[in-house]
C-alpha cells in the first residue's frame, strides 16, 4: 500500500507515518522465533566420569597450571 502524496506534505505526518512502518517491522520481527542454538558445549572433550555441569576437575586445573608454569 502506497502513501497518499498528500502525507508527504506535512514533516509530522510523513515522520508518524515512518515510526509506523519502523514499529510495524520491529513487531513482525520480535514475533519470529528464535534461532536454535548451535551446539556449543564442550561436552565431548570432557572425560567420561566428569559430571556434565563440572566446569572443571582436578586434571582440566592440572594441565592448566602445567601450562602456565605453576
Amino acid at each position: 500500500m502506497l502513501p497518499s502524496p498528500r502525507l508527504f506534505r506535512s514533516r509530522w505526518t510523513a515522520l508518524l507515518w515512518a515510526a509506523g512502518i519502523v514499529w510495524t517491522a520491529v513487531d513482525i520481527a520480535d514475533s519470529a522465533p528464535a534461532p536454535k542454538a548451535a551446539n556449543t558445549s564442550s561436552a565431548h572433550l570432557a572425560p567420561a566420569d566428569a559430571p556434565a555441569d563440572d566446569p572443571a576437575n582436578a586434571a582440566d586445573i592440572a594441565a592448566l597450571a602445567n601450562l602456565i608454569g605453576g
